[in-house]
């Protein structure tokens, strides 16, 4: 059995925490005066700083220090949270993340520069940077001047009821207070229910501790770091010495009398208390029910294999037990069929991830972009909690990163020109994902200058795409942005002009068997819109026979099936259409398409597949039933075959393959616009 690498686990740990600081962060610049948000940023830099330092990463918790710092004196009022400083805890925060990735590699006088920029934001003088390998150092100097001096400090905590059952130990706080110096305990009892009522795995102890250290404050909130969110903590420094009258062990303990505490300790200088946020036992315990459980991605990938496999063999012993007249095999087959089934279900649950993780990506990018271009932009985003194959998230990150530039960049005005034009003057881009059938359609939307057609089209005309003056439909220009090496803008900048990027996009998407739509008004804004299938491992197919040849139709696509009598079909040589509910529905005939070179049947079927709002037919020979379909990549020698999207394997352990269902609707639309303009 294998072990996880502790670094690994504090890496991983370690970006959860620095993506909860960059969304607090984020959320900051938009409520500078929140204190929760204030409170939020502050105890993720403390918690990153303490176990970076636990774990070994030293430069990470010094670098950090200083970004905590100045969010402890935002917390006490010392200075105002600005925008200057939420940018430069953001770009320290990059740092921070390189820190991480690569602890010993040399980073430069990076670190002196950002924590210049930090000390400007907070209203200091930035540091020369000469004296920036003292200015990180400066933790260890002010700790060694502090030990000259002892200071006195009481702490009074409690814990959570359910604390032990979820694995701290107080006993384990109050030995690490101790090790900071001289100590006194005193237990507080008092909340500890009638016998009858008390459940031993539950605590109800809170703890009165007086403490004489040469440590500072940061030392105490290090002991607890790891349940600072959870328990009630109180820190205050002593003037005097640290007393406490302790009773006999066996009384029990009374809480403190207010009285008591003023003669023992007659000066209390508050320094801080942690907000307390304490649950009812009954809803710690209904929010500690759902526990999650880290999984290694390549083991999930493993089980989704192992589970094809298991999909391929159910369906041969479903075609051996339909050929068998032995009822317990069929009745076997059967239920091991229900059970693939479900446990194919449950896999591909485990695979969908809410487009929440791709799109909270974007809200760093924007704020960034903004500042770069000096345009006020907000972005809304909706539908986060569609869901969509793992694999698929991670391939769309890049191009959406493309299309998100390009619409900022290319779509969006400057302020003034928005208010000329009579436009508030912040733009908007939208991210909206929702769910039609087997696909995800993910719609990046501006409320910009819309696409300039007719520099698309002298764009075209003079980089060769086109011939001069040639029609086109306004989808078929729209489309020669995806062009390799296609742009429209006069300059090259940070943002593009190197015709590289809507390229990545088309390509990317293709090769998730998915398709681009684009719409666009001048003076209004564009909408990019990817349709993209919902998963690329199993899915339910349509399987059919054309020829002698078997295929898979994606059952997501089909709307219906209807009968094609050789009589029709007859008749409807030369034009390809069928009346559909008063409607006209072009259909191609597979037979012809794959040249097959057979006769077709004489009972002939038609299988309505659509995408989108576009709607066409299949004329295929014969409906061989549904069929549980594992998807396998085509080789590289048929990466030009765009009719087929896949093969899987059947029962019988032929190949059959998968039809492109977007390929094979654009062109029935192609071949009805073509009759159209002939008739």
């Amino acid at each position: 059995m294998s072990t996880l690498d502790p670094v690994a686990v504090f890496r991983m740990e370690a970006a959860e925490c620095l993506e909860a600081i960059e969304a607090g962060l984020l959320d900051l610049t938009h409520q500078l005066d929140n204190k929760d948000l204030v409170d939020a940023v502050f105890r993720g830099l403390h918690t990153l700083k303490g176990s970076g330092a636990m774990f070994g990463f030293e430069a990470l918790a010094a670098f950090t220090h200083h970004c905590e710092t100045a969010f402890d004196r935002v917390r006490k009022g010392e200075v105002a949270a600005t925008s200057e400083l939420v940018a430069a805890v953001l770009a320290a925060q990059d740092h921070m993340r390189a820190l991480v990735d690569q602890p010993d590699a040399d980073h430069g006088d990076t670190g002196s520069k950002l924590l210049a920029q930090l000390q400007t934001a907070v209203g200091g003088k930035p540091a020369a940077p000469a004296a920036a390998p003292a200015a990180v150092a400066a933790p260890a100097v002010v700790r060694e001047v502090s030990a000259k001096k002892k200071n006195s400090w009481r702490i009074r905590f409690s814990l959570p009821a359910n604390s032990m059952a979820n694995g701290t130990n107080p006993l384990g706080l109050l030995d690490e207070l101790r090790d900071l110096g001289e100590c006194t305990v005193r237990a507080n009892s008092s909340a500890i229910p009638p016998l009858g009522e008390l459940m031993p795995t539950e605590l109800h102890i809170s703890w009165d501790v007086m403490l004489t250290s040469e440590q500072g404050r940061s030392a105490i909130d290090d002991v607890f770091i790891f349940v600072l969110d959870d328990m009630e903590l109180s820190v205050e420094e002593i003037d005097g010495p640290a007393t406490v009258n302790v009773a006999p062990i066996e009384q029990k303990t009374a809480p403190l009398p207010v009285a008591a505490v003023s003669a023992a300790v007659p000066e209390l200088r508050p320094v801080e208390a942690v907000p307390a946020r304490r649950e009812p036992p009954a809803a710690v315990s209904q929010a500690k029910a759902a526990e999650n459980v880290r999984v290694p991605a390549e083991r999930l990938d493993e089980l989704m294999d192992r589970v094809g496999e298991l999909v391929i063999a159910q369906s041969r012993l479903s075609q051996l037990a339909s050929a068998s007249a032995d009822i317990a095999l069929r009745s076997v087959s059967e239920e091991i069929e229900r059970l693939s089934g479900e446990l194919r279900d449950t896999m591909m649950v485990l695979r969908m991830v809410p487009v929440a993780t791709l799109f909270s990506r974007f809200r760093r990018l924007v704020h960034d972009l903004a500042r770069e271009t000096g345009k006020v932009i907000e972005l809304v985003t909706e539908g986060e909690s569609t869901e969509v194959d793992k694999t698929v998230i991670e391939r769309l990150a890049d191009p959406l990163v493309h299309l998100v530039r390009n619409s900022i960049d290319h779509g969006l005005e400057m302020p003034a020109d928005r208010l000329a034009a009579g436009k508030t003057q912040a733009g908007t881009v939208t991210l909206s994902a929702r769910q039609a059938g087997g696909e995800v359609i993910i719609s990046i939307k501006d409320d910009g200058r819309g696409i300039n057609r007719e520099r698309v089209r002298a764009k075209a005309e003079s980089s060769g795409l086109i011939h001069p003056g040639q029609p086109l439909s306004d989808p078929e220009l729209l489309q020669l942005i995806f062009a390799p090496g296609f742009s429209t803008a006069a300059a090259i900048t940070n943002l593009s002009g190197r015709g590289v990027g809507m390229d990545v996009v088309k390509k990317t998407v293709e090769a998730l068997r998915g398709a681009i739509d684009i719409v666009s008004v001048p003076g209004q804004g564009s909408e990019v819109s990817l349709r993209i299938p919902l998963t690329l491992a199993i899915i339910d197919g349509l399987l059919v026979r054309v020829g002698s040849g078997r295929y898979v139709i994606p059952l997501s696509a089909v709307e219906e099936c209807l009968e094609l009598s050789l009589e029709e079909d007859l008749r409807s040589r030369g034009r390809s259409f069928i009346s559909l509910r008063d409607s006209l529905v072009p259909f191609l005939r597979l037979r012809d398409l794959f040249r097959t070179g057979t006769k077709p049947d004489v009972h002939q079927k038609v299988v309505v597949i659509s995408t989108g709002t576009e709607r066409v037919g299949l004329v295929i020979d014969q409906i061989i039933g549904d069929h549980q379909t594992v998807i396998k990549s085509m080789s590289k020698l048929h990466n030009d075959v765009a009719t087929f999207s896949g093969a899987t394997i059947l029962g019988d352990g032929s190949v059959a393959l998968i039809l492109d269902v977007g390929h094979l609707v654009a062109a029935g639309q192609q071949q009805e616009a073509q009759l159209r303009v002939a008739g």
